[in-house]
């Protein structure tokens, strides 16, 4: 295998990727959080979305997810600070009664967003999680993932 970690230079040590010499690219990058919450607390979010002293719980949630995709520069160790362009989330209630989060990021950089797609989705779960766990601490966030990328060296779409 030729390739190697991206953060580490010749020595193993942390080092932040140089993008100087790398064309800026239309890169887009939508993550995915699922979060598992008790069918009682569904039941009240579907019936009226549950009104907290912090605000309405989707709402917040998307608005915390789109300020921390703005800080992931901040956040991630070696991370570049980025000119994200947009950053759209949506939560929705699936079938199975599941709360799926989806992040999704542009820019025109010379690096990548899907950081600052996963943080977003990640952090839209946990404010989920902070506004509910009044009711429940049943509450699982069961994964997050990249679902998409586009720009840069190489396209990305989870099946």
């Amino acid at each position: 295998m030729s390739e190697r970690f991206t953060h580490l230079d010749a020595a193993g040590n942390p080092s932040m990727v140089d993008v100087g010499k790398k064309t800026a690219t239309r890169r887009m990058a939508r993550a995915r959080s699922i979060v598992l919450l008790p069918s009682e607390v569904v039941d009240l979010l579907e019936k009226e979305e549950i009104h907290t002293k912090k605000g309405p719980v989707f709402q917040t949630a998307i608005i915390a997810g789109v300020m921390a995709a703005k800080r992931t520069g901040e956040l991630i160790p070696l991370c570049h600070p980025i000119g994200m362009e947009n950053c759209q989330i949506d939560i929705q209630v699936n079938e199975n009664r599941a709360i799926v989060i989806d992040c999704t990021a542009t820019v025109t950089a010379k690096t990548g967003i899907e950081m600052e797609a996963m943080v977003g989705a990640s952090i839209a779960a946990l404010t989920i999680y902070d506004m509910c766990k009044a009711f429940s601490h049943d509450i699982v966030i069961k994964e997050v993932m990249l679902m998409e990328k586009t720009g840069g060296k190489r396209d990305f779409k989870r099946p």
